[in-house]
């Protein structure tokens, strides 16, 4: 292996580590939500606050996050995010009350917010273009992955001593992780951007004006909704009749996040090859055929469900999240990549919050109704995504082929020959016709990319 493509191994590899790090800590207290509702008295909504804040939090920090990474560079701010997302959750379960946790989760998630808001800038920057993609989707599969381990091991070790037992263990985990993340990833090329603000707020303003960028803008708020709506509510259902499962026995069920790794991977190498929309809307169809599998109170049915919605969504991530970094331009790429994650975790603290909220007077059918509802105006956001950009593509290709027309007629205008003051022109038709009927090519990344 060259010293290149071992960089980019270890670049790729690093935060993939980093990513499993940040979510492992973020959900770990998904699993034991009905342990901490029971211990403190809660309902389902304000149980699932111990999520809900901390993704609303990390929503709120992205954008400033990404923004100092441009003072200070890429990788201190990820590793910076590491060091005190951990500390953090060792402190989580020393927690005597649960206003308490709540404030310790909230300021876990501003510090989580420190590497998603860079690690996608720091991929498109780092990694050689035609290979952003299969990136994006290793890092994204670790994020699952992350999130899968976290949920487990909090489940497993709450059987031995509740909740605080459960988060011990959640954070120990992500200790050894985040170590990997900081010696694998190397120091970045691009070096420091430097914050200049009128940049800064040009590529926030770009982000936001550019209509194919709100369609993976939508679906990450849509798609996140429902992803964290149901894993929220699934531990309630599955510990209430006619399961009545212990806390251990249901964190087996994310289980299901294994599918997130390989579907996140395989999407975003298809993506690169096939095209994004297509992609993207194959996998939104398995996150609404995992919703309605999940519908009859039959246990195995429920598993194999969430298997399918949980791969569907991480190979929707995937592909929406490299669909931005290869359609903003490269100054406003990491704006544009902070603003697609302030969309996905509010998604995920409207989702988490009102999936509690219809649950507890319409059940389990009641949650699916309003996630299917959301899948399929996701569906809608990336159709209209892919219509802008091929309308933005037809323009520039009209213009393209005006500019070349405009261009051979005044060659032809140099050309012509002169008999004394009469001018006699060359008929000039089939050099219009030809270059009318020309075929055009594009990059398919930046301002251009194939959706």
């Amino acid at each position: 292996m060259t010293s290149e493509r071992w960089r980019q191994a270890r670049l790729t590899l690093g935060v993939a580590a980093g990513g499993f790090t940040v979510f492992a800590l973020l959900y770990a207290p998904q699993s034991v939500l009905p342990v901490l509702a029971t211990g403190f008295r809660l309902t389902e909504a304000e149980a699932a606050l111990s999520v809900t804040l901390a993704t609303l939090a990390l929503a709120v920090g992205v954008l400033p996050l990404a923004m100092l990474s441009e003072a200070v560079g890429r990788r201190p701010v990820m590793i910076g995010a590491l060091v005190t997302a951990v500390a953090i959750g060792l402190l989580c379960p020393l927690a005597g009350d649960f206003g308490t946790l709540l404030i310790l989760r909230a300021a876990q998630g501003l510090a989580v917010a420190g590497l998603p808001a860079v690690a996608m800038a720091y991929l498109a920057e780092e990694i050689e273009p035609g290979r952003v993609g299969a990136a994006m989707g290793r890092y994204v599969g670790a994020n699952s992955l992350g999130g899968l381990s976290g949920r487990l091991i909090s489940g497993l070790a709450t059987g031995w001593g509740g909740w605080q037992s459960g988060l011990t263990a959640a954070a120990a985990l992500a200790t050894v992780s985040g170590l990997c993340a900081i010696l694998l990833m190397p120091r970045s090329r691009a070096g420091r951007p430097g914050l200049r603000l009128p940049a800064v707020l040009g590529g926030v303003r770009t982000a936001l004006r550019d209509p194919v960028l709100f369609g993976p803008y939508a679906v990450a708020m849509l798609m996140t909704g429902v992803f964290v709506a149901v894993h929220n509510v699934v531990t309630f259902r599955l510990t209430d009749a006619p399961f009545s499962l212990a806390p251990a026995v249901v964190s087996l069920v994310f289980l299901c996040y294994a599918a997130g790794s390989g579907g996140s991977a395989l999407a975003g190498k298809l993506a690169d090859r096939r095209g994004r929309l297509p992609v993207l809307l194959c996998a939104i169809g398995f996150v609404l055929t995992g919703l309605l599998l999940t519908l009859p109170d039959n246990l195995p049915l429920i598993v194999v469900g969430l298997t399918v919605f949980t791969g569907g969504f991480f190979a929707v991530h995937a592909v929406a999240s490299g669909w931005v970094g290869a359609r903003a331009p490269a100054a406003a790429r990491g704006q544009a990549s902070a603003i697609y994650l302030l969309f996905y975790y509010l998604g995920s603290s409207v989702g988490g919050t009102l999936g509690g909220l219809v649950y507890a007077p319409f059940g389990w059918s009641g949650v699916v109704i309003m996630s299917c509802c959301w899948v399929l105006a996701a569906g809608g956001a990336a159709v209209a995504a892919g219509l802008a950009w091929r309308s933005d593509r037809g323009v520039r290709l009209a213009q393209k082929s005006r500019d070349r027309v405009i261009a051979g007629l005044a060659a032809e205008k140099l050309n012509e020959p002169r008999l004394g003051r009469v001018t006699v022109p060359v008929d000039s038709d089939t050099v219009t016709e030809g270059t009318l009927a020309g075929t055009s090519t594009t990059s398919a990344v930046g301002k251009t990319s194939p959706p």
